[in-house]
């Protein structure tokens, strides 16, 4: 008994310095570009949010659905939280809270040259969803408010090809 509840605690704060320490990587265009490459052989939906993007709020608990439902598929799910680098643990709680994978912090020099390597087509605008094939092709990209039945076909499409 004594050597459960040892195990136990010890396995609490394992969990618990895990949670402390999980944090954003910083993100750039050059970042940017091997995190696409790093999936390849999967589709990718990159997540553009930030913690005062109700709309962002709203869709980060469908995206984790989503991913959880189509993963042993092949769909993987990257979040890039785009608040201020004082926000970070705003940001981390708010993935925490929906257990979504923690990602990445956008920190760019050129915020104009960074969404336009994304997507020229792309505003900026949050939340902003950018769908890549497996070869890491950028097919689809949502910006605004997303209708997850959409997105949802846009995924299988490319999961089935």
């Amino acid at each position: 008994m004594r050597r459960a509840l040892l195990t136990a605690v010890i396995l609490c704060a394992a969990a618990a310095t895990l949670a402390a320490q999980q944090k954003l990587t910083p993100l750039d265009e050059v970042v940017y570009k091997r995190v696409i490459a790093s999936h390849k052989g999967k589709v990718l939906l990159v997540d553009f949010w930030a913690t005062w993007c109700s709309p962002c709020l709203e869709e980060l608990p469908l995206l984790v659905k989503l991913e959880a439902k189509y993963r042993g598929k092949g769909l993987s799910v990257v979040t890039v939280s785009c608040d201020e680098p004082e926000e970070t643990n705003k940001a981390l709680e708010v993935l925490k809270q929906h257990k979504a994978p923690a990602g990445y912090l956008k920190r760019v020099d050129d915020d104009e040259k960074f969404i336009n390597s994304v997507d020229p087509k792309w505003s900026g605008a949050l939340p902003g969803l950018f769908l890549y094939d497996r070869n890491g092709r950028l097919v689809k990209s949502f910006v605004g408010e997303t209708d997850m039945a959409a997105l949802e076909k846009a995924i299988r499409k490319l999961l089935a090809g």
